[in-house]
């Protein structure tokens, strides 16, 4: 029996790689590389920014590889003067690292609707 619990949890182990998460990378990734993009753009800096209204949310993440994601988010400055910048940060993350590409950044113009 005890070699029988030895083998399932070493199966087990092998097989996590099977079973990696969507990853979830908006704070360690998406946001300060899309700050990153901004400031590189003279749009803001950290001085202008109220970092406790940044908000970040994952609106897609599509697995292209067996621990390969494709995701979206979009990040939400509020600068100290009430000014609102929205952008769509883009790139790929695995269940280990966020940073399997670069984050492609765009910048949110004008929203329409409601």
């Amino acid at each position: 029996m005890t070699r029988q619990i030895a083998l399932i949890g070493t199966l087990f182990v092998l097989s996590l790689p099977l079973f990696a998460e969507d990853p979830y990378c908006s704070e360690n990734w998406a946001t300060p590389m899309t700050f990153a993009h901004l400031k590189n753009a003279g749009i803001t800096d950290n001085e202008k920014l109220d970092w406790s209204k940044t908000v970040a949310k994952r609106i897609a993440s599509e697995k292209i590889g067996s621990d390969l994601y494709h995701q979206v988010y979009l990040v939400r400055f509020t600068e100290k003067s009430g000014k609102v910048i929205e952008a769509i940060a883009v790139h790929d993350a695995s269940s280990v690292e966020c940073s399997m590409t670069g984050v492609e950044v765009f910048l949110v113009a004008k929203r329409l609707g409601p």
